[in-house]
């Protein structure tokens, strides 16, 4: 595995391995390290480590599906993508959720989605 990152994310999943093959083709991101409670993901951009929820907790919490995006999660990532038409696609095959409308900003276009878990991240197109 590479060095550490001097910084990312850290998301929890009750499903681990779903919830990183999202943001491996939401992000384009490359895995560079699994194993039975983590996968580091390396985009361009950013680093992830998808952590898993200990089984103690994880099976009190109920994801439903299509999943109900955590509108009072304290935090929103913010990534940057090609085009928000193309990912808006890869979201929903990989059990993610548009939520809400594009809005215009300056200098590019910003979508939110949620994750297969409901974890609301923001993703952004630059456009000219």
């Amino acid at each position: 595995m590479a060095s550490p990152a001097r910084s990312g994310v850290l998301i929890y999943a009750k499903q681990l391995e779903r919830v990183s093959l999202f943001y491996e083709q939401v992000l384009g991101a490359s895995l560079l390290h699994a194993d039975d409670e983590h996968r580091v993901l390396q985009s361009p951009d950013v680093q992830l480590i998808i952590h898993a929820i200990p089984l103690q907790f994880s099976e009190r919490i109920v994801i439903a599906n299509p999943p109900v995006p955590r509108q009072e999660q304290a935090i929103k990532p913010f990534f940057t993508v090609e085009s928000l038409e193309a990912i808006e696609r890869v979201v929903e095959e990989h059990g993610g959720q548009l939520c809400g409308p594009l809005w215009p900003g300056p200098g590019l276009r910003v979508r939110n989605v949620c994750d297969p878990e409901g974890n609301i991240v923001h993703l952004r197109e630059r456009v000219a």
